[in-house]
């Protein structure tokens, strides 16, 4: 069953466009806001996609520098996905409709991964989007995130391929949620979501495929090599 009633008044419709277009902006400028990159770039004056794989995220960042400033990265890209889930909501609660508050929570939370991943004001080079997509996914719903985040754990835990771990979050967020709310709009949103998530992934993928790809350690490692 649709999360929305109908019929759709004018008021609705046009209320509803226009808090999608404002979260969509807001989301995507705070998605913006790459931790990995502030920290590196303007903090170590050394920019972390210079360093291993290029790639703006958590993972490539610890096996760069390692040390306490890898939580100020963490809170940075957890933040701004909570943040802009959040806006969503009250953006969409404000239409008046029962049930469009879930739809700001996806909504948000695509265009803060799109900021996340190409972030216009770093040259469009961001990171992969499981820190701040697994934040979105607990924002959305406990039961997706439970999937998400249990799936990502016991594969990254188990074999030490934090990149296996990402792709099954991102494979499993739209069957989560189509399990959970049966709404063809949402698991659109998902497919789009959980899509960006494995694109990003593609050579992980394919080193994986090849038996090529990384383990992630604890120990931050002195030689360059290709990450998350």
């Amino acid at each position: 069953m649709p999360l929305i009633p109908s019929p759709w008044t004018a008021g609705t419709v046009t209320g509803a466009l226009l808090a999608a277009l404002l979260i969509a902006v807001g989301s995507y400028f705070l998605g913006c806001f790459n931790g990995a990159v502030i920290v590196s770039k303007y903090i170590l004056r050394n920019d972390v996609r210079t360093h291993g794989s290029g790639n703006a995220g958590l993972t490539n960042f610890y096996r760069t520098f390692g040390g306490p400033l890898t939580f100020v990265v963490i809170l940075c890209d957890v933040l701004k996905a909570v943040v802009a889930v959040w806006l969503g909501v009250q953006a969409f609660h404000f239409v008046s409709w029962p049930g469009l508050e879930l739809y700001g929570k996806y909504w948000a939370g695509t265009f803060c991964l799109l900021g996340h991943m190409f972030p216009c004001m770093f040259s469009f080079k961001g990171g992969k989007g499981i820190l701040s997509g697994g934040a979105v996914a607990i924002m959305i719903d406990w039961r997706i995130a439970l999937v998400v985040w249990g799936g990502f754990l016991v594969l990254a835990v188990l074999t030490r391929y934090v990149s296996l771990g990402s792709c099954w979050a991102g494979a499993s967020f739209p069957f989560a949620t189509w399990f959970v709310y049966h709404d063809l709009v949402l698991t659109v949103l998902a497919v789009f979501l959980g899509g960006l998530i494995l694109w990003k992934h593609r050579g992980n993928i394919r080193r994986l495929l090849s038996g090529t790809e990384s383990k992630f350690t604890l120990h931050k490692k002195k030689k360059k090599e290709e990450s998350q």
